[in-house]
Formats: C-alpha cells, sequence, structure tokens
C-alpha cells in the first residue's frame, strides 16, 4: 500500500430469495472502481468512487462443485477479492504492519460471504490463513522462527466472548476490556492458541463456530445481530545485522461486522425504544468514530470517542492507530433496498477519508523483556501507594498478571507452547474422528440455523435404545441424553427410540413437538430427512440409518431455515396466499410481486412472533403477540389502495389492553425482548426493569377498529345519503354498523327536497353548496363487546381540509350514539371538487379508545361535537375551492362511477322532452310570479280588496290567472318531486348492479392464469354473473324509462286541460268586455 488511508471495497451480491419474490430491480452498477445507485422512484443517480468495485451480481454459473464460475470478465469470484485485499494484508504483515480488514453492510448483504465464504466458496480470511502458512512453509531460512497464534471473540449486547472456549451450560463468561498504555486496548483473558499449519486453524473455526452456534440457540441471540473478531498473531524472530535477537511482530485483525440496520428499518423510527439495541448503540459509535477520524484527517480538532463502545475500543488500532485497514462494504442491489444501501455506500465514503499512522513493529526482544519489567515494576510501585489515578486495583492488577503472561510465553520456548497446542489439537481431533465415524454410521440430527454458516454445525448421535431430549441433561450418547436449552424446551421433553432400524419420537407431557410442520401428540415415526422443532426455535433435520441416504443428496441446503418456516406457516393455515387475502393474478405483475413479499414477510415473522411469545410466558408477562396482514384497501378513500401490510397485535392479557405494531417495530422490540430474557436467565429471574424501558410495554393509545366507506356520487345530483354502513376492520370482518347521513342542505341547514334534485352536476359548477354531515350512532361495536371498559369515537376527512373532524369519544355502550353534526359550505363549487364527489367516499375511521384507568375515561365537548353546529371551511380551503382547476390528467383516475354518472345522462338525453316541458313550465312560473307580485302590490292600496265581489271582471281574470299559474307551479312541483323519486328508486336498484360489477373485477384480479382448471371455473362463474349484471341493468332501466314516460304523459295531459280552461275563460271574459278592453286582457294573459 502506498500511503496510509483506509482502503474502502465495495461489492454488490446476486438477488436473495426475499429480493426475488418481490421481483425486484437491480439499482446498483458499476464501471471500473465508480459505483452508481440510482433512486427506483425519481431516478436520481448517486455516484461513489472508492477502491475497488466488486460486481459479483450475475455473470457466473455454479458448476457441479459447487464453486462459482465466472462466464464473464465482469464478475469478481472470491479468489479476485483475496488477491486484491487479503493479499494486501498479508503483504504488510510480512513487513511487520499491523492490518486489518473488516466487512460492513446490512444483514444479509454479503459481508459473511466475502470474509468467510459459503461451502468451496471460501471468503477471504480461510483464504489469508491458508496463503500465509503456505508463505511459512516456503521459508528456508533456518536462522527466522515464524510463529502463528490465533483468537477468535464474539462480540454481542457489549459483552465479548471467547468463541474457542466452549460455553459453560450453553452460556459464555464475559471478558473484560482493558487498556494498556503502550499497546492499547486489549481482552482480558483472551484465548490464544499458537498453530503450526491452516488445519489447525481451520479446526479453531469450526470450533469457535461450534461454540457461537450453541450460544446463538440457547441464549436466542441472532448471528447477524453480533460482532466477530478473528486475530492473527504473527511474529518474525530472527537475528539482525547487528547480531541482536529481534522480533517483527504483526497483528492482522479480521472483522465481521453485525448488520447495519437503518434506523426505519429495525422499527427504531416512531418507537419510544429508540436505537435500544446495544447493537445499533455500537455500530452508531463506529459510524461516530469514523466520522471524528475523517474530520481529524481533514485538519479539525475533534475527540475521537473510542471508549463509547467495546467495539471501538478494540478497532482503535484498526482504524485510528498502527494499522494497515481495508473495509469492505457489502450491497443489495434491490430496489426494495435502496435506502439501507445508499446509507453504506455514504458510510464507506466517509471512511474513505481515514488516515492511519502505521509504523513497523521490529524490535529487539531483550529490550521488549525489558520494557515489560520497567513497566511492572512502575504498576506494583502505584499498587503499594494508592497514588494511581483514573485506574482500579483490579486494571492494575490486570496488567500486571498480562506483562507477566507476555514476559512467560517470550521466556517458553516456541516449541513447547506449540506442543501444548498440539496435544488439545490432537484430543479434540481424536473426538471429531470419534463422532464423525458415529454419523457415518447411526443416526442422528443436525441443527438448521437462520444463518446459513451455522446450520448443521450441531449434531447428535442417537444410538440404539430410548434418548431423552430435555434441558439442562447433560449432553452424552452414552448416557442416551440431548441436552437443549433453546425457548420452550421443558427439563424432560422428548423420547427419541431407536429400535429395529426404526426411529419414534413421543412428546412427554405436553411439551411442544413438530414434524414437517405439524404438531404431534402421539408417538411418530421418524423418516430420513424429516424436520423436526423442538421447543419454539429449536430446529433440526433428521439424518435416518445409512441403508436411507443418497450420496447425492444435499439437504443442508434444501431443507434450510426458510424451508422449514414456510412448512411451519402452511400446517397453520397460512400457506395458502388466498386465504390471507394474497390471491395472486397469476402474472408477473408488480401488484403479484408485492404481494409475494408480504407472504414472504409474513411467514418469515411467524417464528419471531412464536419465539417472543414463548419468552413472555417464561418471564410470566402476561402479554400476548399475534401476526397480522393489514388491508390498506379500507385506507383509502377511493377503495383502489390494494396494499397490504404486515403487522402484530400485542394484547396485555391481564387489562385486555391492545396495542398495534409495525412489523419493523415489533423487530426492534424483538431484540430488545431477547436482550431482556438474557438477563433474566443469568440472573436466575430476578431482573427488574423500569416501566420506561420495558420493551413489552407501552402507553396505551387509540387502536384503529375499522372504516366504512360513504359514497359521494348521489351528492353530485343533490340526493342525500341516508343509510347503514358496515364497518370493517383490517381483515374484512364486521366491527359494528354506522347510520350516517349526508344532505344537501340551505344556508340555515335545512335539508333541500327532492324538487331540488338536478339530472347535471356540472348545474352545480360555480355555485354555492351546503353539505349537512350527520353520524348518529354506530350499533354493535365488537370493540365494546369484548371489553366493557371501552369506548369508540369516529374521525372522517372532507376534501382538502387541513385538519381531520371527530366525533365525540362514547364509553362502554356497544350501541355508541354519536349525535355528530357538522354543515360544510362550498362557497363556489368547481370541478375539482365535483370530481370529489363523483370518485371519492367520506371515508369513515372508527377509533376504539382504551383507558389504563377510570380517571382517563372524560367525555370531550369541543364545538367540532355538538349538535347542530355549522362551520364554514377554513379560509384557506375556500380558497382552495374557489380557485380549483381541471386537471386532464386525473380524469383517468375516475372510477366506476363516473361512468355511471356519463350514463344518466344519456338516459336524461332519452328523455329531452321531459326536459324540455320542465323549462317551459319554469318559465311560466317565472311569468306568473311577477304578476301575482303586480297583483298584490296593487290590493294593498284597494279599499275594495279582500271583497270577491267587488273585484272587477278584469281584475278577477287576473286572479283567475294567477289561481291558474299556481296550479302550474303545484304541478311543477309535483312532477319535480316525481322525479326525484323516481330517481331515487333507481339509484337505490343500481346497487346490486355496482356489487355485481365490483365483484366481477375481484374475481378477474384473482383467477390464476396458469392454472386450466380455474380459468374455466372462472369462466363459467364470469358468464353467470355478466348474465345476472345485465337483467339487473334491463330491469333498472326498463323501470326508470317506464316511470318517467308516465310522469311525461301526466304532465302533457294537465298541461292540455289547463289550456282548455284557460281558453274558455277568455272567451266568456270577452263577450262581457269591450273591444277596446279586450285586447289588453289578451295581452296579459299569454
Amino acid at each position: 500500500m502506498p500511503d496510509d488511508s483506509v482502503k474502502v471495497a465495495v461489492r454488490v451480491r446476486p438477488f436473495n430469495q426475499r429480493e426475488f419474490a418481490a421481483n425486484s430491480k437491480c439499482v446498483v452498477s458499476m464501471e471500473g472502481n465508480v459505483t452508481t445507485i440510482t433512486n427506483p422512484n425519481t431516478g436520481k443517480e448517486h455516484t461513489f468512487a472508492y477502491d475497488y468495485s466488486y460486481w459479483s451480481h450475475n455473470g457466473f454459473q455454479e458448476n457441479e462443485d459447487g464453486l462459482n464460475v465466472p462466464t464473464d470478465d465482469h464478475y469478481a469470484d472470491q479468489r479476485i477479492v483475496f488477491n486484491d485485499l487479503g493479499r494486501g494484508v498479508l503483504d504488510n504483515a510480512w513487513q511487520g504492519y499491523n492490518a486489518a480488514l473488516f466487512a460492513y453492510g446490512q444483514t444479509g448483504a454479503g459481508k459473511s460471504y466475502s470474509m468467510i465464504g459459503y461451502g468451496i466458496n471460501k471468503g477471504i480470511v480461510p483464504i489469508t490463513c491458508d496463503e500465509l502458512f503456505k508463505a511459512i512453509d516456503s521459508n528456508k531460512d533456518s536462522t527466522k522462527q515464524l510463529q502463528v497464534s490465533f483468537s477468535m471473540l464474539e462480540i454481542y449486547n457489549e459483552q465479548v466472548r471467547d468463541l474457542l472456549v466452549k460455553p459453560t451450560k450453553g452460556t459464555f463468561h464475559a471478558l473484560k476490556v482493558r487498556q494498556n498504555p503502550q499497546t492499547g486496548f486489549y481482552v482480558d483473558g483472551l484465548k490464544n492458541v499458537p498453530v503450526r499449519d491452516y488445519k489447525q486453524i481451520e479446526h479453531l473455526m469450526d470450533q469457535g463456530t461450534l461454540n457461537r452456534t450453541t450460544a446463538s440457540t440457547n441464549m436466542n441471540a441472532t448471528s447477524s445481530r453480533s460482532h466477530m473478531v478473528i486475530t492473527l498473531k504473527f511474529k518474525q524472530m530472527y537475528i539482525n545485522e547487528n547480531g541482536q535477537n529481534t522480533t517483527k511482530s504483526s497483528e492482522i485483525n479480521l472483522v465481521d461486522l453485525a448488520g447495519s440496520e437503518r434506523a426505519k428499518a429495525t422499527g427504531a423510527t416512531g418507537d419510544r425504544l429508540k436505537e435500544g439495541s446495544a447493537i445499533n448503540q455500537s455500530l452508531s459509535m463506529l459510524g461516530n468514530v469514523i466520522s471524528a477520524l475523517a474530520d481529524q484527517s481533514m485538519g479539525k480538532n475533534v475527540r475521537v470517542p473510542y471508549r463509547d463502545s467495546v467495539l471501538t475500543k478494540l478497532l482503535q488500532n484498526a482504524l485510528g492507530g498502527n494499522s494497515k485497514t481495508i473495509m469492505i462494504a457489502a450491497l443489495s442491489p434491490a430496489d426494495i433496498n435502496f435506502e439501507e444501501t445508499l446509507s453504506t455506500l455514504r458510510y464507506a465514503d466517509r471512511a474513505k477519508k481515514i488516515q492511519n499512522k502505521a509504523v513497523v513493529n521490529e524490535s529487539p526482544t531483550e529490550r521488549l523483556i525489558r520494557e515489560l519489567r520497567e513497566e511492572n515494576a512502575k504498576l506494583m510501585k502505584m499498587l503499594k501507594s494508592g497514588g494511581h489515578v483514573g485506574s482500579s486495583d483490579a486494571d492494575i492488577e490486570s496488567l500486571l498478571k498480562e506483562n507477566e503472561r507476555q514476559m512467560q510465553e517470550m521466556n517458553k520456548t516456541w516449541e513447547h507452547r506449540l506442543q501444548e497446542a498440539r496435544e488439545e489439537w490432537e484430543k479434540s481431533q481424536r473426538l471429531g474422528q470419534e463422532e464423525s465415524s458415529d454419523y457415518e454410521h447411526h443416526p442422528y440430527i443436525q441443527n438448521v440455523n437462520e444463518d446459513p454458516h451455522l446450520s448443521g454445525i450441531i449434531k447428535h448421535v442417537i444410538l440404539e435404545g430410548t434418548t431423552i431430549v430435555g434441558k439442562g441433561l447433560g449432553d452424552g450418547k452414552e448416557t442416551h441424553r440431548i441436552d437443549l436449552a433453546g425457548l420452550g424446551i421443558h427439563p424432560e421433553h422428548a423420547y427419541v427410540t431407536n429400535s429395529k432400524n426404526k426411529m419414534t419420537v413421543t412428546a412427554i407431557g405436553d411439551s411442544r413437538i413438530l414434524i414437517n410442520g405439524k404438531f404431534i401428540t402421539k408417538a411418530t415415526q421418524l423418516d430420513h430427512q424429516d424436520r423436526v422443532i423442538f421447543g419454539t426455535n429449536s430446529l433440526f433435520l433428521y439424518i435416518g440409518f445409512p441403508d436411507d441416504r443418497s450420496a447425492a443428496e444435499d439437504s443442508k441446503d434444501k431443507y434450510n431455515y426458510h424451508y422449514f418456516q414456510a412448512e411451519l406457516a402452511e400446517s397453520q393455515g397460512f400457506g395458502d396466499r388466498g386465504m390471507l387475502g394474497l390471491a395472486s393474478t397469476g402474472d408477473n405483475s408488480a401488484h403479484d410481486a408485492l404481494l409475494r413479499l408480504v407472504y414472504h414477510d409474513f411467514t418469515s415473522l411467524l417464528p419471531s412472533v412464536a419465539e417472543v411469545n414463548e419468552i413472555s410466558q417464561e418471564m410470566n408477562r402476561g402479554v400476548k403477540f399475534e401476526a397480522l396482514i393489514k388491508n390498506l384497501t379500507s385506507h383509502d378513500a377511493r377503495g383502489r389502495d390494494m396494499t397490504k401490510e404486515v403487522s402484530v397485535r400485542v394484547t396485555d392479557t391481564e387489562t385486555n389492553q391492545i396495542w398495534i405494531w409495525s412489523a419493523e417495530k415489533f423487530t426492534n422490540r424483538r431484540f430488545l425482548i431477547k436482550d431482556l430474557y438474557q438477563k433474566f436467565q443469568e440472573s436466575d429471574g430476578d431482573t427488574i426493569v423500569q416501566q420506561a424501558a420495558d420493551p413489552f410495554w407501552d402507553p396505551v393509545e387509540d387502536i384503529l377498529l375499522g372504516t366504512c366507506h360513504v359514497w359521494l356520487m348521489s351528492l353530485a345530483y343533490l340526493m342525500g345519503v341516508n343509510d347503514e354502513f358496515e364497518v370493517q376492520n383490517d381483515q374484512g370482518k364486521e366491527e359494528g354498523v354506522m347510520t350516517v347521513k349526508i344532505l344537501p342542505c340551505d344556508k340555515k341547514g335545512r335539508a333541500l327536497g327532492d324538487d331540488s334534485m338536478t339530472l347535471d352536476p356540472s348545474e352545480l359548477l360555480g355555485k354555492r353548496l351546503d353539505l349537512l354531515v350527520i353520524i348518529k350512532q354506530c350499533r354493535g361495536v365488537q370493540w365494546i363487546r369484548e371489553e366493557s371498559r371501552r369506548g369508540v369515537w369516529c374521525m372522517f376527512d372532507f376534501f382538502d381540509c387541513p385538519t381531520p373532524f371527530k366525533t365525540k369519544t362514547v364509553w362502554y355502550n356497544t350501541n355508541a350514539k354519536f349525535s355528530f353534526q357538522k354543515q360544510f359550505t362550498i362557497k363556489t363549487v368547481t370541478e375539482e371538487f365535483l370530481r370529489y364527489l363523483q370518485t371519492n367516499a367520506l371515508l369513515l375511521q372508527v377509533w376504539g379508545a382504551q383507558a389504563s384507568s377510570d380517571s382517563d375515561i372524560q367525555v370531550d365537548s369541543t364545538n367540532e361535537q355538538t349538535l347542530g353546529i355549522r362551520s364554514n371551511l377554513s379560509s384557506s380551503s375556500l380558497q382552495s375551492y374557489s380557485d380549483a382547476s381541471v386537471s386532464s390528467s386525473n380524469d383517468e383516475d375516475l372510477m366506476s362511477g363516473r361512468e355511471f354518472a356519463d350514463d344518466l345522462r344519456k338516459q336524461a338525453i332519452l328523455n329531452r322532452s321531459l326536459m324540455k316541458e320542465n323549462e317551459r313550465v319554469k318559465k311560466v312560473r317565472k311569468h306568473h310570479q311577477s304578476v301575482d307580485l303586480s297583483g298584490r302590490i296593487r290590493a294593498g292600496s284597494d279599499p275594495n280588496y279582500g271583497n270577491p265581489r267587488n273585484i272587477h271582471p278584469r281584475e278577477r281574470s287576473l286572479s283567475h290567472n294567477v289561481e291558474s299559474s299556481n296550479s302550474q307551479e303545484n304541478t311543477s312541483t309535483n312532477v319535480d318531486g316525481q322525479i326525484g323519486k323516481i330517481l331515487k328508486t333507481f339509484f337505490h336498484n343500481m346497487k346490486p348492479v355496482q356489487v355485481t360489477m365490483k365483484a366481477v373485477q375481484d374475481a378477474n384480479e384473482q383467477v390464476d392464469l396458469n392454472d386450466p382448471e380455474a380459468m374455466r371455473m372462472h369462466i363459467l362463474q364470469q358468464k353467470e354473473q355478466l348474465t345476472n349484471l345485465n337483467k339487473q341493468l334491463t330491469t333498472s332501466m326498463t323501470s326508470l324509462r317506464s316511470d318517467l314516460s308516465l310522469v311525461i304523459r301526466t304532465k302533457r295531459q294537465s298541461r292540455s286541460s289547463t289550456e282548455s280552461a284557460d281558453h274558455k275563460e277568455q272567451i266568456r271574459l270577452g263577450e262581457n268586455t269591450p273591444s277596446n278592453q279586450m285586447q289588453p286582457q289578451i295581452a296579459w294573459g299569454r
């Protein structure tokens, strides 16, 4: 490496199972060392330049040995990555520099694959170790002694575990991190094993992985939530040119970091327990350290917070000290992980700016020993005098012991240390060979872990006879015991019987055992490759008798963790997507991909829900968790949102209080609950946690029970809504029945009559419109039936009003009477508002209220909740009404209701004769109203007014005309009322038509186009539905035409009789009136 800056590489992996299910698109591209990520929503590109950019997304194929072989030059395999990164680490070590390589990225991004590898595709760590010993073996200098020691640790929840030490009773002893003034932070008591060759390292790595897997299972920890650090200490001891014994030393730190989940992805966003997990905290501290070091490199005077976490203490030298360091950032290529991947790229970009000060670690051996002795003398003096500052007695004593240990190792011959390590290794090798022989000749069970690197690590041989499975038994094949410490494992959990080449499993008492996803209640035979689950999360694959096995089978890859969970979900009734409301359209559409993603997330969540339920039961917390799929159609005012969302219902079984958590929030709380459970186990159940920090608890909150859609289309015709509406929850079940009225009204809030109805909604444009919303009650509220100490209230939004409108809260009553009334005034109806009426529903949200105590139960009495209130919209809303303009792009958003309105207008055109008749009647009425006004003015000054006998014949004619006019007006009013009733009936009759049309549309979305039988049944069903639809339409339209025709005939007859009477009266008056008085009367009567 030409300089001491941190080298940064990024590597993008192929799509994983979840991303394939979501039909993901690749948003990452690479050209040379430049990496670009594209925002899938906006198309905006973000470009970064690194030291290395590795494309491992595609361009390869797997050969018969399982090795990923490139098919084009663009693909970067494991060997290419090692040659660029691992080779540099080795070169630095030979020169005497400390070296570090750490992998960063979100969970599942491919960190472990790059660092450790999988199967034959070995990663940087094993290749580096192998190449190191190849170089040592090629050393021909007899005067140079080369020494390598190996250590392996894990950091979980700010605790350091030595992975080379077998856990005691399934748990690790936590080690302390201390500081040496000369060498920096170190782990006190960490086992450093001298190794002679790569096989010993490979064995130690397997041992560490086994211990890590055991602890992961027993302590319910997840490997993706822990950091793993492998350290190789490489020493070259030789005689320098001055004849001195010299030691050149190097530490190689290979770090696989925990998953770097963003706050939103882990559920910390919106959760009161933000960043609660120590894993997130340690990665956040690492980010702070990297940012501070980057600022230092730019000349800023900032403090680097190494001491804020265990991880940053141990990485101090690697990041900002005496080390040549490389960071490899693992990337997901999928659009659904865009935010996480962009965050990783920015993180890596900051790390580029860090500058280290690496020096060669070369000193005469005698000087090293002398310096250690001098430091020990100082420490002893400090301990005796008590004059030490900032260090405890324990810290000083620990440093003394560490220095003594280092001096003993220097004085002890390397061959002697190697011999000790070799004896321990050979002992474990013999045990391993014996176990390997057992696996070849006897049936056994092997673990299945969420992390594929930890699957198949733990194996239990089942010899002939009966073996007992339980907790705290102590392992031993000779004693026929299998000791499990996972969740839900009873002290005596199951009997496994090997008799006459048959294997059976029997549950003891009510122990939880599943075979192939199904619960067993009696002795059940096991067949080769059966899947067995003991308790909640102890997953095992049964490998049968040798004769049952096939040489070509690959059980570990086929029957992985996801296979277990999918099988379990199917056996519990969640395997059919249709049952979950996730029926596929059968194509590869974006909607179908989202459904597959929701299904994958839901089934993946089920084991986590079962896990926390078991923890809650063991800790006696009385909290129950249940996974749900929410249908967001009920949250959409247009009813068109087909999105599904996974969530978790949380119930306090003592108080019946309920919370709804998002899947992300549940995931965050799950880790906190598991951390709390670990402390619970370590303290033998004596754990006290403050309520504010309790992951099982949240403050009481109101719950969205369900919604109902009150469609507004009829209001565009000035026809009111007065009906009962079913309130449905997210699962489509009834939560109650709502009584709602929405009525056109006048300024004073008086409902308009049927005669105000219009056949053409466009007549409303530019006019004032008042609407009265009345929410009377909600009957049969299930929420309160389940628990009487609950309440209920409603909320809705109207057009573009900035705030929602709420009813009062009604407590203790399953028939909640809201008595809510509010008048909305639209000063000027615009195209936008008219479109709102024609395409939207008033979405009424029904919320469940719950109180932590009786004192919390209060009834609000704001103006919004008072009966009879009439309030105009805010000035901003009114302005938006008057300034609203039509956008042609929104036309395509109109629902089928708009099409229905078009049909209605066509029907109006067919009955245009009636429209013309109505116009004529309106003109006549207007004319006679002016006559009536003139007559009233004249009558007010005439003394003969009020005496019919004193009325002049001409005035009597006028009176008759007014009466005739009133008669015509009454007739017109009657006609308008009859038309209103006819159309109201028509709208009512059209409801079944709309329901049938909706059923046809839904059926089209759900049919599987790849299933011929399903297609045939669908076509037959659709034919029947269309026949019914045609009948309903024909009946409704025939009834409408018939009723309208009857009104037209009646009106015409009434008109003819009125004109005839007028003509006779005019003739009679003309006979008794002079000709000079006759003409004005005729003109007046026209």
